[in-house]
């Protein structure tokens, strides 16, 4: 920094150190810029291994004459063929001497390999070599390993010994066989053989079910994933997707809500302690058993009568109407409704227990047996 004058006013007070930061600034930038300056497209050519391992001696007879030169003719004699960063001062350390980079087709067994390989980094490391201000210089594109010390600039020197070192190095490398594809029969020897052993004899494989599990959870993520993709391509399936769902949810409570009012209105009567005199206290096939002992006697119109109160008991548990002891026969029949189909069933048995019980009038057998099948018809039968 000593190229300033001293005692210049606009160098003085809080301005220096912004000046300083923007000298460096555009100093940085400007070694970005030649940095980049030698990377350029050479273009490519297609090399044999012994041909790839030629170039590389000679790109090291090319980097060992630029250190010739610079060392010969020195940074003060460069400095006085020209002025200008732009100039070339060392024509030894051209980087256009470097060519093409390399396709190099590697043998590897059966197959053959193609690599490629690019000298962008030594086009730069040239490039600072020919210049007249590359005395000193940061890591080029890893020609040389990080320094210890990052602050240090590395000299151009160091940068051109490390570039021959790992030219030498890449050519060493290419003197060995390409690795082929090792065989693992030893491997799997080994392994067979611990496999065998007793601590791995309980070993299952994995079952069906849980390769089929595997295989619809698989699916199913390639599904959502494909969904995915297309609701990015077109927005209004997710809209489409939402008033669904939201249909679905609506469609769900209402069917939820309709149950429940369904159920409450099957439920005609509510949850009471029958009466003590109705017919359903008495279970109805203590009814129907006592129908079946006054027939067995050959007292029918005792056992219609019993037939009748089994009927009305086994109507009434199933909660058709409120139990009440007080209701005439007409009164029962009057509580179901005319479209019901048992109403033609306990039409007929009211009948016959009114004329046999009320009206006197004497019962057979066959009675009995008609009676029987009425009551059949309205839940009451022998099990």
């Amino acid at each position: 920094m000593n190229s300033w004058r001293p005692g210049s006013g606009w160098w003085s007070g809080s301005a220096a150190p912004a000046l300083v930061l923007g000298v460096l600034a555009l100093v940085a930038a400007a070694s970005y810029v030649r940095a980049q300056e030698f990377v350029a497209n050479a273009g490519w050519r297609d090399v044999s291994v012994a041909e790839y391992q030629q170039h590389l001696q000679d790109l090291d007879a090319v980097v060992a004459a630029c250190q010739k030169q610079r060392a010969a003719l020195g940074a003060g004699q460069g400095a006085a063929q020209g002025n200008g960063a732009a100039k070339v001062n060392f024509p030894e350390c051209d980087p256009a001497r470097i060519g093409p980079d390399d396709r190099v087709q590697w043998p590897a067994g059966a197959d053959s390999q193609r690599r490629e390989v690019r000298y962008d980094w030594l086009r730069s490391v040239l490039g600072r070599a020919a210049k007249k201000d590359g005395a000193a210089q940061p890591t080029i594109l890893g020609a040389v390993p990080a320094a210890k010390n990052p602050s240090v600039p590395v000299t151009v020197e160091t940068l051109l010994s490390s570039a021959r070192q790992r030219l030498q190095d890449d050519a060493k490398q290419a003197e060995s066989p390409a690795e082929t594809n090792p065989g693992y029969a030893a491997e799997w020897k080994s392994l067979n053989a611990i496999l065998a052993q007793r601590a791995y004899q309980g070993v299952n494989e994995v079952s069906a079910r849980e390769r089929f599990v595997e295989w619809f959870y698989n699916q199913l993520d390639k599904f959502l994933t494909s969904l995915v993709r297309f609701g990015s391509r077109a927005p209004w399936i997710v809209w489409l997707l939402r008033i669904l769902l939201l249909g679905a949810i609506c469609t769900a409570l209402v069917w939820f809500f309709l149950r429940i009012e369904r159920r409450s209105r099957v439920r005609l009567i509510p949850d009471v302690v029958s009466a003590p005199d109705a017919p359903s206290a008495r279970e109805w096939q203590l009814w129907l058993q006592d129908a079946h002992t006054m027939a067995a006697k050959g007292l029918w119109r005792e056992a219609i009568h019993f037939l009748y109160w089994a009927s009305i008991a086994r109507l009434e548990s199933r909660r058709l109407w409120p139990a009440d002891r007080a209701r005439t026969p007409r009164e029962y029949l009057a509580l179901l409704a005319a479209a019901d189909p048992r109403k033609p069933s306990l039409t007929e048995l009211t009948r016959k227990f009114e004329r046999t019980w009320y009206g006197g009038r004497e019962a057979a057998a066959t009675d009995f047996r008609a009676a029987l099948e009425q009551a059949a018809a309205l839940g009451v039968a022998t099990e």
